[in-house]
């Protein structure tokens, strides 16, 4: 290829890296969307956003992040372009996790208007391999902190684990920034180094950022338990401001748990406290409804896989009453049982304005599910995301689960998995999300539902211009229903989940009968079947 000569006596090239094209930016706007969206180990730490909020934020990343890779393109001396694209890159990726640590549950803070402010406002050097720093590349690394005229209100020390040669840098640098400080993010910075070493350094940081006024700060990821928590007293201890505290995968026992409501004395403003797997357990539950208690104003709160039983469920349920501006709560994988799905109906009833609920794995069985469905209906018009997988829910609870679903118009994710709804369920089910438009995600995967049932599901779906994914895998369809689906799904294959779990042979011989007899039979569950169907275009 010919060399091109550029303007501005730049020197030739062959290939011309930037600006990328119109088809590439609208791509990363995509990729990006689905990034903030879907599940990744990102979402799973601060929460994705609904696919609308998501677009938006991905469109204001994009247009920030070509700005300031544009203006660098301008001064850069071989002109390749090269640099520009890692640039642009590289403030993508900044903007996505600066996006999801605003929230996902109200509209997420607006990025700031122009690429220079959001690079100055974040310092962040969590990119990268997961690897320990030592004094002399810390000192490398935050020489930009040493600066006075730096603007940095936020920073991200997660990823990179730091000796105590390294925390000597870091401790008198982050002493003079700390009355800028808005927003600190400690979380896995201290991997791999012995326990003598880690205490130290966490309460040299500690004592560093004493007396910063921070409205967001990230410890999780470091093996706290009581020691660790204990180590960032002076840091807890002198925090009045608080609007987000994260303490998740920290070895938080009930020691522990006693240490964070000793050592965080005010929480009038805690919007966010999320405390996922822990070994909290019933007691530290205890501990943890105290702060819950001082917490008027939260409105995300996150205590999922956190060891906690029926009587620190029971706690934790009460305590949330108190919580009426509540919009997001994630209770999933503990072992609260009835009692604490009954006390957890009451507190629901005092919620106007929640919009995602995850209740997996809680062991609600029959009893707590109805109590919480009948709650949700009056109480949450609004939601968006439901989850009940794993809690043993029979045909018995349906009755009440329809009627609450069909409260719901905004629902766009429901996950009811791993249940035993069988086919009399699911139909149920079905009729109540008929008229929801904006259903985009369905999960009934092993719930022993047969043929029927499952042309049921796949009619509903596919009836849904923005219908995304449903799974209805680990259940006994037999091989002609699978077919049956299978066409059914035919112009839109990729909004169907994988199959191969499924057991044809499975489910016992009432439903293998009501399984074959097929589409003229009438059977009670075929009948309300055909009252259900969705016509497709061609038939």
């Amino acid at each position: 290829m010919e060399a091109v000569q550029t303007n501005s006596g730049r020197q030739p090239f062959s290939i011309k890296l930037w600006p990328p094209s119109k088809n590439t930016r609208i791509m990363l706007v995509e990729r990006m969307t689905s990034n903030l969206s879907t599940p990744t180990i990102f979402t799973q730490k601060y929460g994705s956003l609904s696919k609308e909020e998501a677009d938006e934020n991905a469109k204001q990343i994009e247009e920030l992040a070509f700005a300031a890779a544009n203006q660098f393109y301008e001064k850069e001396p071989d002109g390749d372009g090269s640099s520009a694209v890692q640039l642009y890159a590289k403030e993508c990726s900044k903007l996505i996790l600066e996006a999801l640590k605003c929230g996902p549950v109200t509209k997420v803070r607006k990025v700031p208007e122009t690429s220079e402010a959001v690079l100055e406002s974040l310092f962040d050097i969590s990119k990268g391999p997961r690897a320990f720093i030592e004094a002399e590349e810390a000192e490398e690394l935050l020489a930009p902190l040493k600066n006075l005229s730096n603007n940095y209100t936020k920073i991200c020390f997660s990823n990179r684990s730091f000796g105590l040669g390294a925390a000597h840098i870091a401790e008198p640098i982050l002493a003079s920034i700390k009355d800028k400080l808005k927003e600190v993010d400690l979380s896995d910075f201290i991997a791999g180094r012995p326990e003598a070493e880690a205490l130290e350094v966490m309460n040299m940081f500690s004592a560093a950022l004493e007396d910063s006024v921070l409205k967001s700060l990230d410890l999780s990821n470091n093996a706290l338990g009581e020691k660790g928590v204990r180590a960032f007293g002076t840091l807890l201890k002198s925090q009045r401001s608080l609007e987000e505290l994260y303490l998740m995968n920290d070895g938080i026992s009930e020691d522990a748990a006693r240490a964070v409501c000793e050592l965080v004395p005010s929480t009038e403003n805690l919007r966010v406290l999320h405390f996922h797997n822990n070994m909290t357990g019933d007691e530290g539950a205890l501990a943890i409804s105290e702060v819950v208690k001082r917490s008027p104003l939260l409105e995300d709160f996150r205590c999922s896989s956190t060891r906690v039983g029926s009587e620190g469920g029971v706690a934790l349920c009460e305590a949330l009453e108190g919580c009426v501006n509540l919009k997001k709560l994630d209770l999933r994988d503990n072992m609260f049982g009835v009692e604490a799905g009954v006390a957890l109906s009451k507190a629901l009833l005092k919620y106007g304005n929640l919009t995602e609920i995850y209740l997996s794995y809680l062991n609600l069985e029959d009893e707590g599910t109805i109590a919480i469905a009948n709650a949700l209906k009056e109480s949450a018009p609004l939601l968006e995301v439901l989850e009940l997988a794993g809690n043993d829910v029979t045909p018995l609870a349906v009755s009440s689960l329809a009627e609450c679903l069909a409260s719901m118009p905004h629902l766009s994710k429901l996950n009811l998995a791993e249940n035993e709804l069988k086919d009399e369920g699911v139909i149920q089910i079905s009729k109540a999300l008929e008229g929801h438009s904006q259903l985009k995600e369905l999960d009934l995967n092993t719930n022993a539902i047969t043929r029927v049932g499952a042309r049921v599901l796949a009619k509903l779906a596919v009836a849904k211009p923005g219908f995304q994914l449903l799974n209805i895998d680990g259940n006994y369809i037999s091989d002609e229903g699978i077919d049956d689906v299978n066409e059914i799904f035919k112009k839109s294959p990729e909004k169907l989940g994988s199959l191969e779990d499924n057991d044809p042979e499975g489910g016992d011989e009432d439903e293998k009968e009501s399984d074959q007899e097929g589409d003229g039979e009438e059977c009670e569950l075929e009948s309300k079947m055909k009252n259900l169907d969705v016509e497709d275009e061609e038939e």
